[in-house]
């Protein structure tokens, strides 16, 4: 018997931080907000994600959460970002960013549509060269951006 050598069982997940993970990334136990964040493609990096939730843009289940909070399915997070707010379900957890259809799939997307593209930008846009507006062009330019009102009762 002690010739015989016997096979390792076969594992289909990997340990990793004590947590199984398989192949695809994909996690069986809770996952860091930020770092599910980022592995879904709601920032472009990790940093971004870790400075969301210490600036108190992420909350998870209506309560504002720090990075290390944990993730489990069926949480709903929103991300306040670039003047959006994302508000997703988990549907996997993920611990490694994967590619954007995998990504996709990790989440429900409950969000508002964006907000449209207003003309009101282009308002204030002053062709080059011109120099500094005069104070009638710059009322004409707050009024157009519809900031005539606030700035009256302010002042």
């Amino acid at each position: 018997m002690a010739s015989e050598k016997r096979e390792a069982p076969r594992r289909p997940a990997i340990k990793v931080d004590g947590m199984a993970e398989a192949a695809n990334g994909t996690s069986t136990g809770p996952v860091r907000v930020d770092s599910w964040i980022w592995s879904v493609r709601l920032t472009k990096t990790r940093s971004q994600a870790g400075t969301a939730c210490r600036a108190g843009h992420v909350q998870v289940n209506g309560e504002r959460v720090k990075a290390a909070h944990q993730v489990k399915v069926g949480d709903e997070v929103r991300l306040r970002m670039d003047g959006r707010e994302r508000i997703v379900k988990v549907v996997t957890l993920l611990r490694k960013r994967v590619g954007a259809p995998v990504a996709v799939e990790a989440y429900i997307d409950k969000s508002p549509p964006p907000p449209a593209r207003t003309d009101a930008l282009a308002a204030g846009v002053r062709d080059r060269g011109l120099g500094r507006p005069t104070k009638r062009d710059r009322r004409e330019m707050e009024r157009l951006r519809g900031l005539s009102e606030s700035r009256r009762s302010a002042g």
